[in-house]
């Protein structure tokens, strides 16, 4: 009997893990109300030919900078919602509020992420990371 070793881990480059990275992140887009133009800068500043290829929801292999982009808009979807648990909608107005605290010195968590750096949305997600505890 041969026992055939599964790796654990799942391909995260594989087209099917892009595909439902896309998924999710197109959802949450709806759900934050973001144009186009803030979709793409989100994403890494893609370009319209990119942007509409990606709406198809392909299998497609995304580039570790997309998909570490995604990581930490999932990471504050999660941390949004476990601190708004029982008012969701407000889990999806929050990054459109001005806030006072840093990073963001007045200016909203999507402000603030659409200086376009991945670094941007890192800070977003360690202050929501911070806040919840």
């Amino acid at each position: 009997m041969h026992l055939v070793a599964h790796d654990p881990q799942p391909d995260i480059t594989s087209g099917d893990a892009g595909r439902v990275a896309l998924t999710f992140f197109f959802s949450l887009m709806e759900h934050w109300g973001c144009t186009k133009e803030q979709q793409c800068t989100l994403l890494g500043s893609i370009g319209n030919t990119t942007y509409f290829k990606y709406k198809k929801l392909p299998n497609v292999r995304l580039p570790h900078d997309t998909l570490e982009r995604i990581s930490y808009l999932m990471g504050m979807h999660k941390a949004l919602r476990i601190l708004f648990s029982n008012q969701p909608e407000r889990a999806y107005e929050w990054v459109h509020k001005a806030n006072t605290a840093a990073p963001f010195n007045g200016q909203s968590a999507l402000s603030y992420m659409l200086a376009g750096q991945v670094v941007d949305l890192a800070d977003v997600r360690r202050y929501l990371d911070g806040v919840r505890g």
